[in-house]
């Protein structure tokens, strides 16, 4: 009968390990074969080392004081050490310098040992203390990479081997507070980064954390590197408000900042092109579920669009009219909140395009860029940019036809415009295949299923780990920005928009007032030829009222603090109500003692005087103001004396300009003022 072998020995790799648990009916020899097993993956270090000291008696016989020996073996151990930089460079940085150095110093040992003897010296010594430290350095680290029981640690490699990822090395880490990004070696002709974007699933399983908290990003000039990125807390949870206006003023050619990402990194987008930086205008479309923060979003932009002084929108709503774009109203140059005034602004559309085009072909310009807003060399007024925004398009794509883009589309960037059409399934029965090909940038919230994201964003995007359908509309505001200007390590990366409150919006429309542009000459008179009185005779709406002047900000914009506060203050010393100042809301009203009756003022009816009559009005308000000393004026000192001719906002600034034009104001460094220029007497 055959003896069934037992179970020798084995070590409590739990809390308390670290002691040897023997099996007491085995033998001594048993004891001495497990050492020697224990023992074996420990050893080759030092059977390395002993050889090079052995191997150094006959290399002395060999070479011993001969001058080719000492060229040859100097110029061995140099390839040896330069051969093992160049083959760690797959490993990580550690790994890489701790062979170097063994190999630099075991070589040159074995080098000075043969020439001048392996006892010649400070050799012995060298050879008694720097051999088994060297060895030691191995054996340490192999303990550092494995357990007790000699097999691989449950780490990165057993990790990577779970999920299908055998053979892969991690080359370098580099760890954030709240982020982790590890190069990653992958086995050439064995695997490719299409199988680590696969393996992400499983992977954020093994890691507990959301499936959207691991991304890929390929190296371009590398197929058999990719970067592994985890990032596993949510930082956006908490949201952040909208800090103001990135570039007030400034240029639509800006960015226009629209959130944050999550590492704290701006969240941005370009809407012209920019030929230095290589990217083309922006077409952009914008895709969300019910209640995913894509209309916030969209606000948000717009917000920042209005506060720039060279960009003019035409936005459509024609399902939620004025809900949705309501507080910006005043800002927009048109806004088609019906069907018929939807599809008048299509049709303007795609006659403005030729128009612009042979504009800017006319003063030199490729593409749009700022200077078409200024002045042109011949007195001719600029062309600022053209942003077409359709929001809820889908109703839009029904009552038209899904088609209805597609021109505009793959024209409009040439003519210096962006078409934006925002819905929540840009499905091939909503929007057309052609169409959705030439939008070319998506801004993605929520969505249902990952069907849907296919719609939107590219496969880049989603092999690297863009899942938007996890959120849904649980997370609203969350979203993917892939768009031109975009570096793609970005394209999936989760931000989230900034918190936009209404005051925000409506510090932003009155405030920028003045210095927004107007529309050009020729968008106006091209959409007027196409559509008439639907563009001439479109609504304009009213700037919100300004707020009240008792120390209360009102919820206005804080230029100083960059942030919006709501905060209204109440002095405890001056309000009725408990010891502490405070009003209580339960306390029984006091009795009404005198009540007072205050008639309706009486407003005489405004008469719209003549645009020559207006001029000169507004030319006989200047002299007033250089009469009175003053040197400087802007378009809102003349607003208060709007009554005089019945005139809105937007036709005193474009009066203002004229007067700087002519020669009459001047430019200052302060956005919004300008110098008087006094008037040069007639020459006798």
């Amino acid at each position: 009968m055959r003896r069934q072998p037992q179970p020798v020995a084995h070590l409590d790799t739990g809390q308390q390990a670290g002691y040897l648990q023997l099996d007491p009916n085995q033998h001594a020899g048993g004891v001495g074969e497990y050492l020697l097993h224990r023992m074996k993956p420990y050893l080759p270090p030092w059977i390395v080392a002993g050889g090079t000291g052995i191997l150094s008696l006959p290399a002395y016989a060999m070479w011993g004081e001969s001058a080719a020996g000492a060229v040859g073996l100097t110029l061995a151990s140099l390839g040896l050490t330069a051969a093992t930089w160049w083959a760690g460079k797959p490993t990580s940085q550690q790994r890489r310098l701790h062979s170097a150095i063994t190999v630099a110093a075991g070589t040159s040992w074995f080098t000075a040992a043969a020439l001048a003897g392996p006892a010649a010296g400070p050799l012995p010594s060298l050879y008694l203390i720097g051999g088994p430290a060297l060895a030691a350095t191995w054996n340490i680290r192999q303990l550092l990479r494995v357990n007790p029981d000699g097999t691989p640690n449950d780490g990165d490699k057993g990790l990577l081997e779970k999920v299908g990822l055998a053979k892969t090395l991690v080359t370098s880490a580099k760890v954030q507070p709240n982020k982790a990004e590890f190069e990653l070696q992958l086995p050439g002709g064995e695997l490719t980064p299409d199988d680590v974007s696969k393996a992400l699933p499983k992977l954020a399983g093994a890691l507990r954390v959301a499936k959207n908290a691991l991304r890929t990003t390929p190296d371009p000039d590398d197929s058999s590197r990719t970067t592994l990125t985890v990032v596993p807390h949510d930082l956006l949870k908490a949201g952040m408000p909208y800090p103001g206006p990135s570039h007030p003023g400034g240029s639509i050619a800006d960015p226009v900042h629209t959130g944050i990402y999550e590492d704290g990194a701006d969240m941005a987008m370009f809407f012209p092109g920019d030929p230095e930086a290589q990217r083309n205008a922006m077409h952009l479309l914008i895709m969300g579920m019910t209640g995913s923060g894509k209309s916030e979003g969209g606000l948000t932009a717009l917000t920042e669009v209005i506060t720039r002084r060279d960009v003019i929108v035409w936005a459509s709503d024609p399902a939620k009219s004025e809900q949705t774009l309501g507080p910006l109203l005043p800002a927009l140059d048109w806004a088609a909140l019906t069907m018929d005034d939807t599809k008048a602004m299509i049709t303007a559309l795609k006659a403005v395009i030729p128009a612009r085009t042979s504009w800017l072909a006319k003063y030199g310009y490729k593409q749009w860029e700022p200077a078409c807003a200024e002045t042109q060399a011949d007195g001719s007024p600029g062309m600022p940019y053209l942003i077409a925004w359709f929001e809820e398009a889908a109703k839009t794509l029904r009552e038209t036809d899904d088609d209805v883009f597609t021109g505009p589309a793959q024209e409009a960037r040439s003519a210096g415009m962006s078409l934006v059409v925002s819905m929540q399934r840009a499905s091939h029965t909503q929007l057309s295949t052609d169409t959705r090909a030439s939008l070319g940038s998506s801004w993605v919230f929520g969505l249902r299923d990952d069907r849907d994201a296919q719609f939107a964003l590219p496969d880049e995007a989603m092999d690297a780990g863009a899942a938007p359908q996890v959120w849904k509309d649980k997370k609203p505001g969350y979203s993917y920005l892939v768009a031109n200007g975009i570096p793609e390590t970005f394209w999936a990366t989760p931000g989230r928009g900034y918190l936009t409150p209404v005051d925000a919006m409506n510090w932003a429309v009155a405030e920028f007032a003045h210095l927004r542009a107007q529309c050009d000459p020729v968008t106006a008179k091209a959409a007027a030829n196409a559509v008439g009185p639907a563009f001439t005779q479109r609504t304009r709406y009213p700037l919100p009222a300004p707020p009240v002047e008792d120390g209360d900000d009102g919820g206005i914009y804080d230029e100083e603090n960059a942030a919006v506060d709501y905060d209204y203050d109440i002095d405890p010393e001056e309000a009725d109500g408990d010891e502490d100042g405070w009003i209580d809301p339960d306390a029984e009203l006091p009795p009404v003692e005198h009540v007072v009756e205050i008639a309706p003022p009486e407003i005489p009816p405004r008469t719209r005087v003549g645009k020559n009559e207006a001029k000169k009005i507004m030319g006989e308000l200047l002299a007033e103001f250089e009469s009175e000393g003053r040197t400087e004026v802007g378009p809102a000192d003349f607003m208060e004396y709007c009554d005089r001719f019945n005139r809105g906002r937007s036709w005193v600034s474009g009066q203002v300009s004229e007067m700087v034009d002519s020669g009459r104001l001047r430019e200052t460094d302060e956005v919004g003022r300008y110098e008087i220029i006094p008037l040069q007497p007639a020459a006798a």
